[in-house]
């Protein structure tokens, strides 16, 4: 073997090593390979100089790779580092460099923004070494989350609850859902009311000024002023006063970045930025094509907006083969990203071939990356579009003291959006001559009251972070999956809402450790970062800087934060040890605890009586226990459980299982169709005993091999039938 590729993914493994041959082995360390051990600091301080000493250790579940990596490092003449072009991925080589002991600075670093065959090539022709600039920035960033985790989430388990914890990004992002709460909840609703008319031709018109003043939303506060409007306009005639045309340019969307492709999936296919992220990578890494396995997008961890020439190049000739010439401008388009500490050494997300176009696609990609590269592929496409242009309208109808404005737009060129597409409907105003009369022919005042804001979407929730600074594209999915991991929020109808354990924590932060809250210092700290990674500051002195004052704090809450872990007496005795009822705080919440706990177990909810007011009663009895069951409701729906709630946990659906007509292939019992966490799937009805399920619905349709039952599987565009026991597949007929 004369050369050895070292990639993190076997995935990412695979498709390079399908390009190169067999001077080449390529093989993947599978993420990180050392990393701060789990369990300890593992952070050591110089005494003599105040220097950060990480103690990186190699994980159980790594050492096999390890070996592996050691043993085929001997075997070649060359090897490459071949990691992520980001900071952790610069970081990762690094550390599989020190893992099987080559000196970082001795190895080749190969860098690329798409996996195909000319990249690879390229990459090889132009190896550097690996940048101990980035790997300072990304240990840096690492052991400044593990001093604020490791010192501030025990000081919050120790005065709030168990199994809390803190982080310097995840703590400000989440101070950015409370605060949004506390709008919500301060907000007082502001009485208005709206003065919409109906003129001649059907033409819908909403009140433009009263009395020579301009109004705006709020202008009729009352239905004492409403009803002078009404009475003034009633009696009333009007005239076409002014008519205005004028056509406006939509400018061409810039291509995406990580943060605008996970705000897209989230609001045009309803994708969490986790889910947009793992399909991304498969995309990234290699998937079928026409071509054989290949990377079909670039590098999809990014905020630059950057374009390859010849990409650029590559979509200019695609639009002048399939669309007619005015869809394409006279000069290629390029952009700037505005995101704070833009890599702009990066490129934007797009597609690597322009011809493997959606419809090509469409016969290798799953469902979800075929949407998703859709979103992709076209928004790229129409970066190198001309802008649209659309044609607004307006008329003013003019009376003795009220002026109403009537709007309508159309869209006289589509440009961009012939790929993009364009939902909105045409408004056209009829023709009409200034100075005619016309004839008010409905007079619409409603009552209404201003809103509160809205809660943050996943999707705006992610602008925000990047607009502020907070975070960098790798850190935003994860931040968001950590706080619903750790309770602090919940997503319902695809809003976030803060969890009451988050308002303790988040005012308890704010009054004790504003500074890792405070959305300032978090981006601040992220700029730091970024001089850190272009060699302009010292890690060592950016990470003291930190380190003082924040232990200082650490002491100093230590003794100031008031423990509300201490339980109440309620004079109540346990039902089941007599022992003392004392009310405690939850994470959900108060609830009453038996003080003779471990050896006695018995709890209740503090809020029973008021849970069961939502509670509806019902006939039947539990199967488990005997307690009579209650009618609760899910966000599935409404389902049956047991009254005695904790202690005993049976539940049931309301709606009858649907049984299939065909019998199970294994013990001839019905099948049933359920729904779980991830969707509907098929089961026995005589589970436990048989556990025969499928996640396709079964079909009686015999497999030709192997006589066992096949299901019926979409995927993609078309439908076909797929063995349960040995996977073979036909088309169906």
């Amino acid at each position: 073997m004369k050369n050895l590729i070292i990639v993190e993914s076997p995935a990412k493994a695979k498709t390079i090593g399908s390009f190169l041959g067999k001077d080449y082995k390529v093989i993947a360390s599978k993420g990180h390979i050392r990393d701060l051990p789990q369990y300890k600091f593992g952070i050591k301080i110089d005494e003599k100089n105040g220097d950060f000493i990480p103690e990186y250790i190699i994980p159980k579940e790594a050492g096999g790779t390890v070996k592996e990596l050691k043993t085929y490092a001997k075997q070649a003449q060359t090897l490459y580092i071949a990691t992520d072009e980001d900071r952790e991925g610069e970081a990762i080589g690094y550390h599989i460099a020190m893992a099987i002991g080559k000196e970082p600075s001795s190895l080749p670093r190969i860098v690329f923004h798409e996996i195909t065959k000319q990249a690879i090539n390229n990459a090889l022709e132009n190896p550097r070494k690996i940048d101990m600039a980035s790997v300072d920035a990304q240990q840096s960033r690492r052991l400044l989350d593990r001093i604020v985790g490791y010192k501030l989430s025990p000081l919050l388990s120790s005065k709030i609850q168990r199994g809390l914890s803190a982080g310097r990004v995840q703590s400000s992002t989440l101070k950015l859902v409370v605060d949004k709460e506390r709008e919500i909840e301060a907000f007082k609703p502001q009485e208005y009311w709206s003065v919409d008319a109906l003129f001649d031709e059907n033409i819908d018109a909403s009140l433009y000024s009263y009395k020579g003043q301009k109004t705006d939303k709020l202008f009729v506060e009352n239905e004492t002023m409403a009803n002078e409007i009404k009475t003034s306009i009633l009696n009333d005639a009007f005239i076409v006063n002014d008519i205005e045309t004028r056509s406006q340019k939509t400018k061409t969307p810039p291509p995406f970045m990580t943060s605008t492709l996970q705000q897209s999936a989230s609001t045009r296919l309803g994708f969490t930025p986790k889910k947009t992220m793992m399909i991304a990578q498969k995309l990234y890494e290699g998937v079928k094509t026409d071509r054989g396995i290949t990377g079909v997008i670039t590098y999809m961890r990014t905020d630059s907006l950057n374009l390859a020439k010849e990409a650029v190049q590559n979509a200019r000739e695609y639009i002048k083969a399939n669309f007619t010439p005015e869809y394409l401008p006279a000069k290629p388009k390029f952009y700037t990203s505005k995101a704070k500490g833009a890599q702009e050494a990066h490129e934007a997300i797009r597609p690597t071939m322009i011809d493997f176009d959606p419809k090509s696609a469409s016969q290798y990609l799953d469902k979800d990356e075929l949407k998703l590269y859709t979103l992709i592929y076209n928004r790229f496409l129409a970066c190198q579009m001309n802008e649209a242009v659309i044609e607004s309208q307006s008329i003013i109808f003019k009376g003795k003291e009220s002026e109403f404005k009537a709007s309508g737009k159309r869209l006289s060129f589509d440009g961009f959006y012939k790929v993009l597409g364009y939902s909105e409907k045409d408004k056209l105003l009829p023709h009409l001559k200034l100075e005619s009369k016309s004839e008010l022919q409905e007079l619409n005042i409603k009552q209404q009251f201003t809103q509160p804001p809205s809660r943050y979407s996943e999707a705006s929730l992610i602008k925000t972070l990047e607009s502020l600074g907070i975070g960098r594209p790798s850190t935003y999915a994860p931040t968001i999956t950590i706080l619903a991991q750790r309770l602090y929020i919940e997503i319902k109808e695809k809003r976030i809402h803060p969890t009451e354990i988050a308002m303790i924590v988040t005012k308890t932060l704010e009054d004790n450790f504003a500074e890792i809250v405070d959305s300032g210092f978090t981006a601040n700290m992220e700029e730091r970062l970024d001089l850190v990674a272009e060699g302009k500051e010292d890690w060592q002195k950016m990470l003291k800087d930190f380190y003082s004052s924040f232990m200082q704090q650490i002491e100093k809450g230590k003794k100031d934060i008031k423990s509300l872990k201490s339980a109440t007496p309620t004079g109540e005795k346990c039902p089941e040890c007599g022992g003392e009822l004392l009310l405690r705080k939850g994470r959900f919440g108060e609830f009453v605890a038996c003080g003779n706990f471990p050896k006695c177990k018995y709890t209740k909810n503090q809020n029973e009586e008021n849970t069961a007011l939502n509670e509806e009663k019902s006939d039947e009895i539990c199967d488990k226990c005997g307690s009579p069951m209650v009618i609760k409701e899910s966000r599935r729906g409404k389902f049956l459980a047991c009254s005695a709630y904790p202690k005993c946990k049976n539940a049931k659906s309301l709606t009858p299982p649907k049984e299939l007509e065909v019998p199970c292939p294994k013990c001839g019992g019905k099948i049933i169709e359920r729904v779980g966490k991830r969707g509907k799937f098929y089961g026995c009805s005589n589970y436990p005993k048989c556990t025969f399920i499928a996640n396709f619905e079964p079909t009686d349709k015999k497999c030709p091999l192997c006589g066992f039952m096949m299901g019926k599987k979409t995927l993609k565009t078309k439908e076909y039938y797929e063995c349960f026991e040995c996977k073979h597949k036909e088309d169906i007929k």
